[in-house]
């Protein structure tokens, strides 16, 4: 038996308490372009998932609301009257696709396009 060198642990490791200021800077950094959850809670020492539930408390929960972007619009338009159209389509973001033919009630339409950006899909 040989006589190697022996660590004697004296106390118990507490809870790391971590400041306002230090869970910004971490959650700003996993936000950065080319940044990583993993690769950043992997430089704190601490799971990833602590990172998400940080995003959660430091954001309030704020729930992204669904906004217009660009359209394209295909062919010749001219002067259609939108309520007498033939076929409208609409891609989401999220994968989801619309298609109205014939005549559609505005209130319908921007119902449908609320449920879809919102996620109701199937």
């Amino acid at each position: 038996m040989s006589n190697g060198r022996v660590e004697v642990m004296t106390s118990v490791e507490r809870r790391r308490r971590w400041s306002t200021a230090k869970k910004e800077e971490l959650i700003a950094a996993t936000l950065a372009p080319g940044g990583s959850v993993s690769a950043v809670a992997r430089g704190a020492g601490i799971h990833p998932s602590q990172l998400y539930g940080w995003r959660r408390q430091l954001c309030g929960g704020a729930k992204v609301t669904p906004s217009f972007a660009a359209v394209r619009v295909m062919g010749d338009t001219g002067s259609v009257d939108v309520r007498n159209a033939g076929v409208i389509e609409i891609e989401f973001a999220g994968g989801a696709r619309m298609r109205i033919t014939g005549a559609a009630e505005p209130a319908t339409v921007r119902a449908a396009v609320t449920a879809l950006a919102e996620g109701g899909r199937r």
